[in-house]
């Protein structure tokens, strides 16, 4: 069973059977949204465009870069693409952007990586159908066990916002936890939102 995170949460990275998570995933889901046709008559899809991307820090909180859309990498930590559009059809269960990290291939400098979820088309969170993050262990290609789920949608808190930082992993004696974070800002753009996270690290 999953954790339905809560706001600071912390939840350690281990697998069922002992020992660190090597290859975890957090994937961001969501759908396009359905509006009502010219007159009131019969009804039209709107794209919705959510952006989810990572910052990395040191132990001193300083910006060491981050994975993104227009940078799809780092050592660690890969970007599956940017989605523009959302889900057509409803809820297909599989989510629009993933970011893999492999914990051992990090970048012995960074100590902090904060995920974070912006609305590039500038929807309202409380908008976008089933919007919801997941993190599980596999690859982005196989969910082998969904570790903590986090429900963006059906949240009054973010209902307004366009951006928010979701979580971040952090080293704590040589390995990594997560804590589930889930504040809205007022940023519009990443560079504002990796800003933002500086003071939760």
């Amino acid at each position: 069973m999953s954790i339905n995170l809560v706001k600071g949460q912390k939840i350690s990275l281990e697998k069922k059977g002992g020992g660190q998570l090597e290859s975890f995933c957090v994937g961001a889901n969501w759908g396009m949204i359905e509006k009502k046709g010219l007159f009131g008559i019969g009804t039209k899809k709107e794209a919705v465009d959510l952006d989810l991307s990572v910052g990395m820090y040191d132990a001193n909180k300083k910006l060491l870069g981050a994975v993104f859309f227009g940078a799809l990498s780092a050592p660690g930590i890969k970007h599956s693409g940017d989605d523009l559009t959302g889900d057509d059809d409803g809820d297909d269960g599989l989510d629009n952007e993933i970011i893999q990290v492999k914990s051992s291939h990090i970048a012995q400098n960074v100590e902090h990586i904060v995920f974070i979820l912006n609305s590039f088309s500038g929807h309202d969170f409380h908008k976008v159908p089933f919007a919801s993050i997941r993190l599980y262990e596999g690859t982005p290609e196989r969910v082998n066990t969904v570790v903590a789920t986090y429900n963006i949608a059906s949240e009054p808190a973010f209902s307004g916002y366009t951006s928010m930082l979701l979580g971040k992993i952090y080293k704590r004696k040589g390995e990594w936890k997560f804590a589930a974070i889930g504040e809205p800002t007022r940023d519009k753009k990443l560079e504002q939102s990796l800003q933002s996270a500086i003071k939760y690290i």
